[in-house]
């Protein structure tokens, strides 16, 4: 019954494609009659049955349909079964591709989802509304160059767009912005309606005055404002992958910003163990100068040199043994000596906003052996991750040179297929994530995701071994994927021993 259930999905995601080439993903889901990420199983599937049928770039996709049943690399079925289904599969494709399901008065496809009459198509070339989320609205300011509490911005085609600020804000928002035209709360009949409504109602007469009636939006705004534009009457669709290719490829201005940004990390974590490698072991705790050597005062004392070099890093991580077992602990009270400290600091630009992100453990005083064994394997792994990099390769590729290294060690993962030794350390996330102007963007570097790593992609490698009860052992770096490999913007030691740095 599984079976029969899957091949009738297939044949209506066939029909779909056939009837209609060029839909993107939301509107192919839609006819299809399944989820987003249904439809990406279901297509690697069709791949897998030998199907040509594949993603190009951004978020207009084109779903190229071979109906020979062979892909350009000329896979073949590998069994009975998936040739009958093959077979059954390519008869009714061919059927469909006769009829075309598409043409006026042919019935729509079995057990598809009503579809919004012609939105996704209308938004795709209708204008992009932002309304500001604060400072840390990422996208506000990838498509201004301002980051700012308050506004809106209308971008009603190439190179006509507006940015709307109150009166507070509107000379920094020229100075800093790179939008045709800034006005203030006057220019545009700004009326205070309360948080949710003054906005949209703005969006919408402006989007009225030259002939609009319908809107894209990105994916982080928040919902009140999604509802006023809607009752506005603006036909509004969301663009989840707004900003998603361009974001990803970093220039050689935005490499530069992030290496910068690496470099004030390796300047704070250099700074932190070298407190440790001074500090005095009493009774198995770290003290300084006469008192208790704690997370939050190195936190304190990374976070000033950071905003002395214009840089910025409130969520920090500083953890000893045994909490930083849990990753993305924070670090709290006093710390201990002879267990591992975790320090990972991944700061943001006060100027250009973009992030780096290093981490590093030390251990105080004796090294468990234990310790220095997963240290070692930790580093092979990065070492090999790192290696594995180059543009064209798929991201979960270097995600499992990394388990396979670790698993090859003795140790786990939870990665399916990498699980590796029942009990003892193991590691318990992806190896990295695109880095930018968010400090986890696209691609993410895991399994069994199908990113395809691009030249430009900056990322981490962050291997990582934990035990509860135990602690944790992690290293990452970043940089920039090329076509001849991995650019490293790290230079920092990753030595175990404190005074090594």
């Amino acid at each position: 019954m599984n079976r029969a259930h899957r091949l009738a999905r297939l044949l209506r995601i066939l029909a779909a494609i056939v009837a209609e080439p060029g839909l993107n993903p939301l509107e192919l889901a839609e006819r299809a009659g399944v989820s987003d990420r249904t439809l990406r199983r279901d297509l690697a599937q069709l791949r897998d049955l030998g199907y040509e049928v594949e993603y190009t770039s951004g978020y207009e996709v084109q779903e190229k349909l071979n109906l020979d049943g062979r892909s350009k690399k000329g896979r073949a079925t590998k069994s009975a079964g998936d040739r009958q289904e093959l077979e059954l599969l390519q008869a009714v494709a061919q059927a469909v591709a006769q009829v075309r399901l598409g043409d006026r008065g042919a019935a729509p496809p079995p057990a598809a989802r009503p579809r919004p009459p012609s939105r996704a198509r209308t938004a795709a070339a209708a204008p992009l509304v932002l309304i500001a989320g604060g400072d840390g609205d990422t996208d506000f300011y990838y498509a201004t160059g301002f980051g700012v509490e308050a506004g809106l911005y209308i971008r009603f085609g190439e190179g006509d767009d507006l940015l709307a600020v109150s009166p507070l804000e509107i000379d920094r928002a020229r100075d800093e912005g790179r939008v045709k035209s800034v006005l203030g709360y006057q220019d545009v009949g700004y009326e205070e309606l309360g948080r949710w409504v003054s906005w949209p109602r703005v969006a919408a007469r402006l989007l009225a005055s030259k002939g609009h009636s319908a809107a894209r939006v990105g994916p982080a705004l928040r919902g009140g404002h999604l509802d006023e534009l809607r009752a506005a009457g603006l036909a509004v669709d969301v663009d989840r992958d707004l900003f998603v290719a361009e974001r990803r490829h970093k220039s050689d201005e935005e490499a530069r910003a992030i290496a910068a940004a690496q470099e004030a990390a390796e300047a704070a974590v250099t700074w932190v163990v070298r407190e440790l490698a001074r500090s005095e072991i009493r009774d198995g705790l770290l003290w300084i100068e006469g008192s208790p050597l704690t997370s939050e005062r190195l936190y304190a004392g990374a976070s000033l040199l950071l905003g002395e070099l214009g840089f910025t890093c409130p969520e920090m991580i500083i953890a000893g043994s045994p909490e930083c077992a849990m990753p993305h602990f924070r670090g709290a009270g006093q710390l201990r000596a002879n267990v591992p400290v975790i320090i990972d600091i991944f700061p943001s630009s006060r100027t250009t906003h973009y992030h780096g992100d290093l981490t590093r453990t030390v251990v105080v005083g004796e090294v468990p052996e234990q310790i220095r064994r997963m240290h070692a394997a930790v580093l092979q792994s990065l070492d090999a991750g790192i290696e594995s990099i180059r543009a064209g390769i798929p991201a979960r590729d270097v995600h499992h040179t990394v388990c396979e290294v670790l698993v090859d060690r003795g140790y786990g993962t939870t990665t399916k297929g990498y699980e590796g030794a029942d009990g003892g350390p193991k590691m318990n996330h992806s190896t990295g994530h695109g880095v930018g102007l968010d400090v986890h963007e696209a691609p993410n570097v895991r399994g069994p995701g199908d990113d395809v790593l691009q030249e430009g992609d900056v990322v981490t490698v962050e291997p990582g071994l934990y035990e509860l009860g135990l602690g944790g052992v992690r290293i990452e770096d970043t940089g920039r994927v090329t076509a001849a490999g991995f650019e490293n913007f790290t230079r920092i030691s990753r030595s175990l021993d404190p005074r090594d740095y």
